[in-house]
């Protein structure tokens, strides 16, 4: 059993990892990276040889889980690919925006952003697109979707028992997004479970994750633990609940609408978009929020369709319910972000959640922030050298500069930060780990400080247990 980090460093990026085992080869995710433009936004795919592999695992639609899987497979092409039916779904509305993303100079896109918020567009002379439409339409048209809690053979065939294939696997509920799932997979009478993105608290949509030993100890041991690390260099707000910061939401956004002021949110397309519709759902429904229009863009509301449309088939907290039936949200095209006017009393939540440059949450917050009547209200993770967290860290009157086209913007309107982050606290995956025991743990998806704080923490409270921080492009014997 061997793992390589195809990972090009340690950091949240381009997440894919190669797992051996049994004789077989698979990878785990395929990811782009937000911030890199051509080969340098994929994993370092050439570490594993063409037509090699025997299967793609995805565990979730995210750009920085799906966003190559293209690139991959034109390289791999009997490599059988799987994952749950909604991330078959989110993840071909994603490449296509993707596609037209990488396609428009400067990383245009309409100002429609991408799930997460990518600005890696050609340029005016620069790369060009990693894939096509055509190939994300033949591409999808061979995923296979699974079912969660249900054994699978790398062959795609439904397994009584594990013992009926050399290498099997099952997914799990990650409770991050919709779709989004952990991966366990059993080989040579091994355990190896992988988390893919975690969170183990309810959202407003998206229960929390259901993972073998969540509620105790496993049922079989878990023999290496492949686990997330995001928000490692990030300690929780003691005694602050989700409710404490909905309630903190309502007061801002109510304290803005008193002054005649408009709020901006800036929001991923896929995930975070859903979740800020249910949030300002519940506003409503309690009377604290009244009649207020709500505005989203154009791939917010072609993700949130996919969500309405397993409403009643997926894990989640309120069955049944079509957000865009219950919202009623206006949509905002591309083309309206620089000419629409923005009205006092309304909610912008807008793509993306980095406010990358050209897309709608940009252009809008060039236009709010020299009011101070106006306020920016950000709810979920932020690059702290992406526009959102240049301004995340801006004292009232600095100037920012948002974008490399336009001057620098004084900043007079209200920025606020609300934790509302779809990825576990490090203290839940720090429980959750210790919980489970494994022999070995590899801490990947995370910036080195959060890595680094796993394994010191785990040093100390677990000093029999294996932690490793896999060298990107290095094999780790398992």
């Amino acid at each position: 059993m061997r793992f390589t980090n195809l990972t090009r460093h340690t950091e949240i990026g381009a997440n894919s990892y190669l797992l051996e085992l049994a004789g077989r080869k698979l990878v785990l995710d395929c990811g782009m990276h937000p911030k890199h433009e051509g080969e340098d936004a994929t994993p370092n795919l050439r570490l594993v040889p063409d037509d090699a592999l025997d299967a793609i695992l995805v565990s979730h639609s995210h750009l920085d889980h799906i966003g190559s899987l293209p690139v991959l497979m034109r390289r791999q092409p009997h490599a059988r690919v799987f994952m749950s039916a909604p991330t078959a779904q989110l993840g071909e509305a994603l490449l296509h925006n993707s596609v037209n993303v990488m396609s428009k100079p400067h990383g245009g896109g309409g100002g429609a952003g991408n799930g997460q918020g990518s600005s890696h567009g050609r340029g005016v002379s620069g790369p060009p697109p990693l894939f096509t439409h055509r190939e994300a339409d033949q591409y999808a048209q061979v995923w296979q979707p699974c079912a969660l809690r249900q054994l699978w053979s790398l062959e795609g065939e439904r397994l009584a028992r594990p013992e009926e294939a050399e290498v099997s696997f099952e997914l799990f509920d990650a409770g991050h997004i919709l779709g989004s799932t952990g991966i366990l997979l059993r080989a040579e009478g091994k355990r190896v479970f992988y988390s893919g993105d975690v969170n183990f608290l309810d959202q407003n949509v998206s229960r929390a994750a259901s993972f073998p030993g969540v509620d105790g100890p496993p049922a079989e041991p878990i023999d290496v633990l492949v686990v997330e690390t995001t928000r490692g260099d990030h300690p929780a707000r003691l005694g602050v609940t989700r409710a404490d910061e909905e309630a903190r939401l309502a007061r801002g956004l109510k304290e803005v609408f008193a002054r005649e002021g408009a709020v901006l949110v800036p929001v991923f397309a896929l995930g975070k978009t859903q979740e800020m519709l249910a949030v300002f759902l519940r506003m409503k429904q309690k009377g604290l929020l009244g009649d207020v229009p709500i505005y989203i863009g154009g791939l917010g509301t072609k993700m949130t369709e996919v969500y309405d449309r397993f409403a009643s088939s997926s894990p989640r907290l309120l069955p049944g319910l079509s957000l865009l039936h219950a919202v009623s949200p206006y949509v905002l095209s591309g083309r309206e972000a620089s000419s629409s006017p923005i009205k006092p009393r309304r909610i912008y939540a807008l793509s993306s959640g980095m406010m990358t440059e050209h897309t709608l949450s940009n252009k809008f917050a060039q236009r709010m922030l020299g009011d101070s009547r106006n306020a920016v209200f950000f709810v979920g993770y932020a690059d702290p050298e992406s526009p959102a967290g240049k301004l995340r860290a801006a004292a009232p009157g600095d100037s920012v500069q948002l974008d490399e086209e336009n001057p620098p913007v004084e900043v007079r309107a209200q920025v606020e930060v609300f934790d509302f982050s779809a990825h576990s606290q490090r203290e839940d995956i720090l429980n959750y780990i210790r919980r489970l025991q494994p022999k070995k743990v590899l801490l990947v998806h995370g910036d080195p400080g959060a890595v680094e704080w796993f394994k010191s923490t785990l040093a100390t409270l677990e000093p029999g247990m294996e932690v490793v921080i896999p060298p990107p492009g290095e094999a780790v014997e398992l």
